[in-house]
């Protein structure tokens, strides 16, 4: 008897010093495991010198991985489900096996992630690292081994999906065809770098019916008349750059955003590497939602609507961009005005109309206004760690409307592409915010 009541003694005080895991999916509920997660994307597709739009595939499809995996425990969120173009149902998971669901997610995000840039070992070392961390949370095995493979498993269905978008096709379409005509866009100093991504409104949308959907207003039509609209559009690049006071260089700077600055010392060569203006609003994401102390679901939400509106924003932009073909300022200036002038920023490379920033920024702005309201004041610090201070914004849309004047003091663009820019972001934002019901849930 006594041995007896030994045994049970000896087993109570053996479970009374197992970790009590009965709590793991509470600890789970951490929005900086997104946040991070997401840090860490960046990173590396800095460090890869992804384009721009390539860029702006690689946010939107871990997104939607981990969003949909998330989302089965916060039904009120909208279904993507048959609301992105292609994307069917998504697999279920087994009612009779526990899950981690924020495990599935970061699961599916990382391992979509690794498909689609060029430095799989660093996603994969992040892996390691942030499972490590997790192994403090003591999930149970088989809850461990069911998410992981859930977490596999919708990976494996979303980039089946992603491998559908066109993407590998226009790897091989033709480049970009230089002609002699004036207003044509031609390569620009200092590396002369071909024409990025000329097929980019080949690539399937995410929301938008088709790339043209929202056809911007043309360029003004080229001339070198004196009197002529285009010539005073021309001239007021020229004199804003000369004339540019240190607040507007440093706007302009903070906004560069371009993956693609050549540096040249004598006969040598080298690349800057720095974030893509999509990856600066996805850091402006991460700030907004620790600013707002977003819970995890909501966090992450975030991001994916910002990330599909980034994806869609830059194929309506790339569609107008190759229609167009609009040569450059500085192509223009230093041919027929001032060949020693040089614009305050490197001009990226691919024609002129609309602008890229003040498409993107204005429909991210929109749907972050969308979410988190008119008001959202914050302070951006994205740039820090290239060297550049932090600037403040009374909202998204402050923000935006600064980022799309940069281009001009910057020297890079003709009023008309950001002002039509900015017009065509707030269609392709509006009609995202309309079609995926996205509101402040």
């Amino acid at each position: 008897m006594r041995t007896f009541l030994y045994s049970i003694l000896l087993l109570l005080f053996a479970n009374s010093c197992t970790p009590d895991n009965k709590n793991f999916q509470i600890d789970l509920q951490q929005p900086e495991l997104i946040v991070k997660s997401y840090k860490k994307l960046s990173d590396v597709i800095v460090h890869d010198i992804f384009s721009p739009p390539v860029a702006s595939r690689i946010y939107a499809y871990p997104s939607i991985a981990a969003y949909v995996v998330l989302r089965q425990e916060n039904l009120n969120y909208p279904d993507l489900s048959g609301r992105l173009k292609g994307l069917g149902k998504i697999p279920q998971t087994d009612p009779n096996k526990t899950y981690a669901y924020t495990l599935s997610a970061l699961q599916a995000f990382i391992t979509v992630s690794k498909n689609l840039i060029f430095s799989e070992d660093k996603i994969e070392a992040y892996r390691s690292e942030l499972y490590k961390e997790l192994d403090s949370i003591n999930i149970p095995k088989d809850v461990w081994d069911n998410s992981i493979n859930y977490g596999d498993e919708v990976a494996a269905t979303i980039l089946s999906w992603a491998n559908q978008d066109n993407y590998k096709e226009t790897r091989s379409y033709p480049k970009f065809s230089i002609t002699e005509e004036p207003e044509r866009w031609k390569p620009t100093p200092p590396s002369y770098m071909e024409s990025i991504e000329p097929h980019w409104n080949k690539i399937r949308p995410m929301v938008l019916q088709a790339s043209d959907q929202f056809v911007p207003l043309p360029p003004t039509s080229f001339s070198m008349d004196k009197k002529s609209v285009f010539y005073t559009e021309l001239m007021e690049v020229y004199e804003v750059v000369k004339e540019a006071n240190t607040e507007q260089k440093a706007i302009a700077s903070f906004w560069d955003c371009n993956p693609y600055v050549m540096n040249q010392t004598g006969h040598v060569m080298f690349a800057t590497k720095k974030i893509t203006p999509g990856g600066h609003w996805i850091g402006i994401t991460g700030i907004a939602t620790e600013k707002a102390k977003a819970d995890i679901m909501k966090t992450l939400y975030t991001y994916t609507m910002v990330s599909i509106s980034l994806m869609d924003a830059f194929i309506s932009c790339w569609d107008e961009k190759y229609r167009s073909s609009l040569i450059r300022p500085e192509t223009v200036i230093n041919e027929y005005i001032d060949e020693s002038w040089t614009p305050t920023l490197q001009t990226p490379p691919f024609p002129e109309h609309t602008s890229g920033h003040s498409v993107i920024s204005t429909a991210a702005a929109l749907v972050l206004t969308a979410i988190w309201g008119d008001n959202f004041a914050f302070d951006d610090d994205v740039e820090l760690e290239y060297g550049l201070p932090v600037r403040s914004f009374s909202s998204f849309k402050d923000a935006a409307q600064e980022a799309a004047i940069s281009r001009l003091y910057g020297g890079i663009h003709y009023r008309p592409a950001i002002e039509y820019g900015v017009d065509q972001g707030e269609k392709v934002g509006q009609y995202i915010i309309d079609k995926l019901s996205i509101k402040a849930y």
